[in-house]
């Protein structure tokens, strides 16, 4: 029963560890008024008829901090891109010069930097939301080890740990969107 309690720590750790690194993923797609590649990280371009992401087709690079600049590996693809960088409805406008596309990225209104906290704060928001789905499945193994005569005290030590697992990832992801949170609202 030991075990199972063990094992079920390690797979709440890892679970705690995946929701904040998919948390840093969401947060980073969230711009803050410079130019960085990972805008447009999540952009699928139409390539020869599938779905493909920007990265796999093109070169995408900031080549300063309002300016983001995307190199095709075939110059056939200028005009995809270009069409997959508007229906991504980013608020970008690609310009496109027969080589490469370019994007000037508009400094953020605070209107805007009002709306990209509220969206920061909604992907903290639901990692915790996975996060206390995490500690109920693991709840749920020490409740069962007890119901099966595993020590009612070494159960309530368990849960504790569990708790406790929680608290620390339920900081960090406050201080993540926190930290983002500062970052998108600085002029």
């Amino acid at each position: 029963m030991q075990e199972e309690i063990d094992m079920a720590m390690e797979i709440l750790n890892e679970s705690m560890d995946t929701k904040l690194e998919h948390l840093n993923k969401e947060l980073s797609k969230i711009r803050t008024g410079k130019a960085s590649p990972s805008m447009l990280g999540g952009i699928m371009v139409d390539y020869y008829g599938s779905s493909t992401p920007m990265n796999q087709v093109a070169n995408v690079t900031a080549s300063d901090s309002r300016t983001l600049a995307i190199q095709p590996w075939e110059k056939s693809m200028l005009a995809p891109i270009e069409k997959a960088i508007f229906e991504a409805n980013l608020g970008l406008t690609p310009m496109n010069d027969g080589e490469m596309v370019r994007i000037s990225v508009p400094p953020l209104t605070e209107e805007r930097r009002k709306e990209l906290v509220k969206m920061a704060k909604a992907s903290g928001e639901d990692a915790k939301v996975g996060m206390r789905s995490s500690r109920q499945k693991a709840m749920d193994v020490v409740k069962g080890a007890v119901k099966n005569g595993y020590p009612e005290d070494a159960g309530k030590k368990a849960e504790t740990d569990i708790q406790n697992v929680i608290n620390a990832s339920t900081k960090r992801v406050d201080d993540i969107v926190q930290s983002k949170e500062s970052d998108i609202m600085t002029v």
